[in-house]
C-alpha cells in the first residue's frame, strides 16, 4: 500500500532491512564511526534492496544502463562504535520521473535511530546519455511491482 507524500512521490512498501557490523577501520580517533561511512552503509542497503527486488546494479548494467548518484543527504543523530551491529532500512520512494529515490534509516541494537538519509540516482545509457524517460526495463520493473 502506498501513502502519498507532499513532494509528489509516494513511499511504497518496497523496503529491505539489512544488518551491518561496524568494522574497526570505519571508526575515527574518537572511537565512533567516521561520518563518511554512513554513505557506505546506505550503499549496502541499496545493494540488499536491489538483490531482493531484482533491480541491482548488475541488473541495470545488463540492460545497458548505469545509475549514478546525483544527490545524497545524511543526518546523524547518534554514534555507532566498533563492533556495533546496526540495521539499515532502505525504502524505495516511487516517483513518475526516470530516477531512483531511496530513503534510509539506520537503527542501533536498541532500535534507536542513528542516522537518516536519502539518495537520488538517474539512468545513463552506454553512450553516456541521460535518460529523461523511464528505460523500458525500469518501466517493466515498476509495472511488475504495481508502481505505475
Amino acid at each position: 500500500m502506498a501513502s502519498r507524500k507532499n513532494d509528489n512521490t509516494s513511499e511504497t512498501s518496497l523496503k529491505v532491512s539489512h544488518d551491518i557490523r561496524v568494522r574497526f577501520n570505519e571508526t575515527d580517533a574518537l572511537g565512533i564511526v567516521w561520518h563518511g561511512y554512513y554513505l557506505h552503509y546506505f550503499e549496502d542497503g541499496r545493494e540488499a534492496f536491489g538483490r531482493k527486488h531484482g533491480i541491482s546494479y548488475l541488473d541495470t548494467k545488463a540492460e545497458g544502463y548505469v545509475s549514478p548518484i546525483i544527490k545524497s543527504s545524511c543526518e546523524h543523530k547518534l554514534p555507532l562504535q566498533y563492533g556495533d551491529i546496526a540495521t539499515v532500512e532502505t525504502t524505495y520512494i516511487n516517483t513518475p520521473a526516470a530516477k531512483l529515490i531511496f530513503r534510509y534509516k539506520i537503527l542501533n541494537e536498541d532500535g534507536k535511530t542513528v542516522c537518516t538519509g536519502e539518495t537520488i540516482q538517474v539512468f545513463v545509457n552506454d553512450n553516456n546519455d541521460l535518460s529523461l524517460t523511464l528505460p523500458p526495463f525500469f518501466e517493466a520493473w515498476k509495472a511488475k511491482n504495481k508502481l505505475l
